[in-house]
Order: structure tokens, then C-alpha cells, then sequence
């Protein structure tokens, strides 16, 4: 069993062992890869104030890339009884370098060295998240413009209550994206900032050279002071985890949406077959559990923050193991939102909407809005026409005009879905993936 970078003469008890390792190895697999290029950025540093020569970095780096590489090809694990990934690689490099792999840790922690896999992670995932949320943006504005002439009720305390449109009901929702985009780069800015050189949470003696460190792994500064670095732990998960959850509660409500617009009493929409299920029982079902499983995931997701808040909310200044914990929910959102959206993208690719659905008599009272404000443009106070259309309905003489003209910014006849694309294309601009990918491909050697 290989030994614990902090073991000296007392072996640890196998089941203190398993309690307090958990699924640390599990969860340090996310975070394998960009431990890498922490180290290689750190190891340059190094040489840079005198801690390593320059043939000990080039050995050091070139190993450092074989090890990405093994990383990247699925040739890479974490042994038993090591307790992370971080003692991982460098048992890797002190195995096959000697020495010299022992010198990789000068000046840093495993906190700072966990902190700044983390937000490398984090940084890639968020890319990765912007990319499905705007395939799905793109699918809703084109529907929205596909389907804007077709009506449906519009309802309030789920009483049928106004006409709206199928252009209002997708456009609806890809602004709601384009809100969560904006949650989402600020917490993609918060991210961006380099710990590393923060150690154990108090800093080091030795000369680090954290501008060096920031520049090399590509982020838009650093955490300057060295406990606030430390403190970031936990709450740069949060903050994260909020804009996941943003994006989560428009998913759930769209997915109620469809669940409802879907079924028989509603007639609104139908699902494409393959996003249905059947009954065991009842031959003519067409279950969309396809979305309530959406929604539920969604739900689940919602409480990630809270989960986060009760992990952390007790603890002071510095670290503790506590924070551990939460990479065991956190780390696994990324891949959950992502497929949930590209999921919810090709649904709404194939949804099929019902045309005539005010065909329906239920609907017509939903006009009596319209009858109103038509009399009031023709010069009757608005008191007396809401009167007068009210007495109407209640006599049974009310007959709809069907014609629906809505002109002002954001209703059914004018989108703006041109300006929705406007700040949603803005705030994409304002992410800088392209500095960090650039980094990246340096320490890798690839660029």
C-alpha cells in the first residue's frame, strides 16, 4: 500500500481510512487532468525563482505530459490506498523520475493544489454548459419564429385568460436563457481567478511568482489575499452552483409546460413518439416521462445551492475536511445540466404544435380583453367598456372577434427576438475561453 504524503511513523486505521476517504478518489477522476496542468504551471514557476533547474523542468514537464496524455486516453487511475489525485501524479513522477518528482510540491498545499484543480475544472465545464445553453437558445428563437401567428390561451391561477402565442411561449424561454447566461458568466468571473500560491492558506516563504502562475493557466487574475483564497473553497461552488440551478428552474417550468400543453385535456403541442413511453396496461398511452424525468432532474439540481449553504455555513476562516464533501454533488452537475439540456434541445427540435386550438369554444371568453380595449380605442371610457362586456358574458351574448393585433415591444405581434439574440450574443462575447484555451496549449506544448 503506497503511503500518505503526510504519513511519518503512525499508519492510519483501514476504517478511519475508508470514513475519511470516502469517494475522494472517485470524484479527484473529474479533477485528474487539470491537476496536471496546475502542477506544470507550478513547476515552471519554480524554476523561474531557482527551485528547480532548467533540466529538472524540462524532465519534470515532459513526464507531466505524458501523464495528460494517459489522462486523456482513459490510461489513468488513482491505486488503492492513494488518497487523491494529487498524490497520484507525483508518486507517478517520483516512481519514473526519481527524486526530482518529490521537488513538484515546494510551495504549495494540497488545499491551494485542490482549489486551483477546481476552478481549472470549473472554467472547462462552464465552456461546456454555454455551449449546450446556446444550442437550445438557438432551437427555441427559431420556434418562436416558426410558430408566432399560431394563438393558444395565455392563463393566470390556471383560469384560461388571454391569448398568447406559440411565438410568445418559446421566446418566453429563450430569454429566460439569456438571463441565466448573464448568472452564468458572473459566476464564470469570479471563477477566473488563480489561488494557487495561497498554500495551506497563509502563504509561503518562498518567493512564489503568483503573477506567473495566473498568466501560465490563463486566468483573468488571481485571488490576491492568501486567506480569502482559502475561503473562496466552498463558496465559488455555491455561487456555481446558483447559475446551474438558474438554469434549472427555466428547464423545470418549461418541462411542466410541456407535460401539460401535451396531454389530452390541453391538446396543445405533441411529443415526438421516441420522447414518449408507454403503459403496461393501458394500450393508448403516450407517457412524457422523458420531460417529468427533465423536471424532476431540474428539481434536484434547484437544491444543489442549499445543499452547498449547509455544508459551509458553520465553518471559519481556513480549511477543513468538511468542504470534501461537496465535491460529491457539485463535480457530477456539470454533465447532469448539460445532458438535460441537449436532451430538452431536441425535443423542442421535434415538438409538433396544434394549430386550431381556439377552435375550441372554452377559449372564447379569453377575448373579452380584446372587446374591451377595442371599445376604449373607439372612445368609450375603459370603466364603462369593462362593464358593459362583463354584462355580455354573464348574458351569454358575448361573441369573440378573433383577430388579434398586439403591437408594442415584446408582444405576440412584434417578438423582439432580435433584441433577445442582441443581449444573449453579448453576454456570450464577454466569456474569454479562448485566453485560457491558448494557456492551455502552451503548457501542453501543443500550440
Amino acid at each position: 500500500m503506497a503511503s500518505k504524503l503526510w504519513e511519518k511513523n503512525t499508519q492510519v486505521d483501514n476504517n478511519v481510512e475508508k470514513y475519511t476517504v470516502g469517494r475522494d478518489r472517485e470524484m479527484d477522476m473529474f479533477l485528474a487532468p487539470f491537476d496536471v496542468l496546475g502542477s506544470i504551471a507550478h513547476i515552471t514557476m519554480l524554476q523561474s525563482i531557482g527551485l528547480l533547474t532548467a533540466d529538472e523542468l524540462t524532465c519534470l514537464t515532459a513526464e507531466l505530459r505524458h501523464i495528460y496524455n494517459e489522462i486523456e486516453q482513459g490510461r489513468f487511475n488513482i491505486e488503492e490506498g492513494v488518497e487523491d489525485v494529487h498524490s497520484q501524479v507525483e508518486l507517478m513522477l517520483t516512481r519514473r523520475l526519481g527524486d526530482i518528482g518529490k521537488k513538484i510540491h515546494s510551495g504549495r498545499s494540497r488545499n491551494d493544489q485542490v482549489l486551483v484543480d477546481l476552478r481549472l475544472f470549473i472554467r472547462s465545464r462552464i465552456e461546456d454548459v454555454v455551449a449546450a445553453m446556446t444550442q437550445l437558445f438557438g432551437t427555441l428563437q427559431e420556434q418562436s419564429e416558426r410558430y408566432k401567428h399560431i394563438l393558444l390561451p395565455g392563463y393566470t391561477h390556471l383560469q384560461v385568460a388571454m391569448p398568447s402565442s406559440f411565438g410568445l411561449w418559446f421566446g418566453a424561454y429563450a430569454e429566460s436563457l439569456a438571463d441565466d447566461l448573464t448568472l452564468m458568466r458572473a459566476a464564470y468571473d469570479i471563477n477566473n481567478r488563480n489561488p494557487l500560491g495561497s498554500a495551506a492558506g497563509y502563504g509561503s516563504s518562498f518567493p512564489l511568482d503568483r503573477e506567473m502562475t495566473t498568466r501560465l493557466l490563463g486566468f483573468a487574475s488571481m485571488d490576491y489575499n492568501v486567506v480569502y483564497a482559502q475561503m473562496g473553497r466552498g463558496k465559488t461552488e455555491r455561487i456555481v452552483a446558483q447559475a446551474i440551478a438558474g438554469i434549472a428552474a427555466t428547464i423545470a417550468k418549461l418541462a411542466f409546460d410541456a407535460c401539460m400543453f401535451n396531454s389530452q385535456n390541453f391538446g396543445f403541442i405533441k411529443l415526438a413518439d421516441e420522447f414518449t413511453t408507454g403503459s403496461s396496461i393501458m394500450p393508448h398511452k403516450k407517457n412524457p416521462d422523458v420531460f417529468e424525468l427533465t423536471r424532476a432532474k431540474c428539481n434536484r439540481l434547484q437544491a444543489l445551492p442549499g445543499e452547498i449553504t449547509l455544508i459551509t455555513s458553520n465553518l471559519p476562516s481556513g480549511y477543513f475536511r468538511d468542504l470534501q464533501l461537496i465535491k460529491e454533488s457539485f463535480l457530477p452537475a456539470f454533465d447532469e445540466i448539460i445532458g438535460i439540456l441537449n436532451m430538452v434541445n431536441a425535443m423542442m427540435r421535434e415538438i409538433k404544435v396544434n394549430g386550431h386550438i381556439l377552435d375550441d369554444s372554452r377559449y372564447d371568453l379569453m377575448f373579452s380583453v380584446e372587446e374591451v380595449n377595442r371599445l376604449t380605442l373607439e372612445g368609450m371610457p375603459f370603466r364603462d367598456a369593462y362593464k358593459k362586456v362583463g354584462l355580455e358574458i354573464e348574458a351569454g351574448r358575448f361573441k369573440p372577434m378573433k383577430q388579434v393585433t398586439h403591437t408594442h415591444a415584446g408582444s405576440m405581434g412584434n417578438l423582439c427576438n432580435d433584441k433577445i439574440e442582441e443581449i444573449y450574443r453579448q453576454e456570450l462575447g464577454k466569456f474569454d475561453f479562448d485566453t485560457y484555451h491558448n494557456a492551455f496549449n502552451n503548457l501542453l506544448g501543443t500550440k
